[in-house]
């Protein structure tokens, strides 16, 4: 593993950053985190505060002379995706993350990251053991389960936070700064099957899609990177149609909120037909590879023999591939008000197979606009119920309506222009953050969010640059004593 304390000379940042990557923290499972940042705050005599939830605050007094100012709040979350390549082997939930810095980014060994949030954390951590730092008071805010249900927001006890301003850490492009975001929704439907044994002198097989791009399915949805369950569908549905192909198992996707990068499928076909599908193999290989040749130069899909005893029965594989083929998948609608925003989006994120005679498919609907959020909801659940599934809906959550008026966007923007010499972007994210839930708790707060620079997230492509992390830091270090 790299040691990053000497990047950029930052190293109470880099220090902390280190420290939370050799700390397991998947998402429903920070307890170890949880007792890392307790054990930080004892260590430094930092009034701290744990709620039902398992959200912690840390609180520092103000600096000598700043004692009147507003308290500012910042805010990260605790737990990481954890997501990896099919041949790597790790624990997510005993070992520490494996880092290495390559070409002016820190990564990690086949494995992501965690720098969303962890890189927030750490420098919301720098700043409580600051002792040459100016600064009103601070309450460090950090959020359990941000990533598969924003649990930690929703539970966020009353009277945890008293600040006037918060700024959350948690966006990904340095000079952009983040004023908005969408609310979502996930949509799941559960379909029964039946099965049958494979037919006699029919041969059995199994084709793997991996190697896509993947990515956050709000951040990312408008890249044009491949879905790997909607690609691989492609393939299954005109098997089905033009050589018999019966299916066996459909394993794709994993997180809610990643755009799956790896599909696998076992089938079966008549040995009279093997020709033909190996045939169509092929097509389909070099038709997906022309297709995304601009986003997904990694393309790899691979047939093998392989063994099976039963598929589904004809019905009930017509249904699936017919609703696999049908829910709509990616961008839906560009907003009006924020030209290049992502308005409206849905993802097909994951298909499971449970091996009790059910088959889950996992989506979620994002939007800025709640209305829009509500009918890509119900479209989605319309082609599922079409295709006989029992559909459930998470709670959701709220998005955040952009304020520009606000003092601490004044700051931010202000003292972004006189360190760097340029303007920063104005933007709201279609992804979900915590503050739309923050914002229905306290109404009271100004929110902005920033960060530093990261790529691939969601996904082991995940990647920090360094050079940006820096900016990040030396812009919160001037906001706090501007803030009034």
């Amino acid at each position: 593993m790299a040691s990053l304390q000497g990047l950029s000379g930052l190293k109470a940042v880099w220090r902390y950053f280190e420290e939370i990557t050799q700390v397991p923290r998947p998402s429903k499972k920070e307890g170890r985190i949880i007792a890392y940042l307790e054990r930080f705050a004892t260590d430094r005599g930092l009034e701290h505060k744990k709620d039902a939830t398992g959200n912690i605050v840390i609180r520092k007094g103000a600096t000598p002379g700043m004692e009147g100012r507003p308290t500012v709040v910042l805010q990260s979350h605790m737990d990481m995706v954890c997501e990896k390549n099919s041949e790597v082997v790790f624990d997510f939930e005993r070992e520490a993350i494996r880092t290495t810095v390559v070409d002016g980014w820190v990564k990690a060994q086949g494995t992501t990251l965690g720098a969303d949030d962890g890189i927030g954390m750490a420098a919301a951590l720098a700043v409580l053991s600051a002792d040459d730092l100016p600064h009103g008071p601070i309450e460090a805010l950090f959020t359990v389960d941000e990533e598969t249900g924003l649990t930690g927001a929703f539970g966020l006890a009353e009277g945890m936070i008293s600040g006037k301003y918060l700024i959350n850490l948690d966006s990904e492009d340095e000079g952009e700064i983040f004023i908005g975001c969408a609310g979502g929704v996930d949509t799941v439907a559960r379909m029964r099957y039946i099965v049958e044994p494979v037919p006699l002198k029919w041969s059995t097989w199994q084709l793997s899609l991996r190697g896509l791009t993947g990515g956050h399915s709000g951040d990312d949805i408008e890249k044009g990177h491949a879905n790997a369950n909607k690609l691989i569908t492609r393939f299954l549905w005109r098997g089905e149609r033009d050589f018999s192909l019966r299916l066996a198992n459909f394993d794709g996707g994993n997180l809610r909120n990643a755009i799956p990068r790896e599909a696998v499928a076992t089938f079966a076909v008549p040995i009279a037909e093997e020709e033909k599908m190996t045939r169509e193999v092929e097509l389909f290989r070099s038709e997906i590879t022309d297709e995304f040749k601009f986003t997904e130069k990694n393309i790899a899909l691979e047939l093998e023999n392989s063994e099976a005893e039963e598929v589904l029965a004809a019905e009930c594989q017509k249904k699936l591939l017919d609703v696999l083929r049908a829910v709509p998948n990616g961008v839906l609608t560009m907003s009006q008000t924020m030209p290049g925003l992502v308005e409206t989006s849905t993802n097909l994120a994951s298909v499971k197979f449970d091996g009790t005679g059910t088959i889950v498919l996992t989506t979620s609907q994002r939007s800025s606009v709640e209305s829009a959020r509500r009918d890509a909801m119900e479209s989605v659940e319309s082609c599922f119920v079409l295709a006989g599934a029992i559909v459930e809906h998470s709670e959701g959550y709220p998005g955040w309506g952009p304020d520009p008026s606000s003092h601490l966007l004044a700051v931010t923007v202000e003292t972004y222009e006189k360190l760097f010499g340029e303007k920063p972007k104005i933007r709201a994210i279609h992804a979900g953050l915590e503050c739309g839930l923050f914002l229905k708790k306290y109404p009271h707060l100004e929110m902005v969010s920033f960060g530093p620079t990261l790529r691939g997230v969601h996904s082991p492509d995940e990647r920090l640059e360094i050079a940006s992390v820096e900016r990040f830091w030396v812009l919160l270090c001037q906001i706090l004593p501007n803030l009034a």
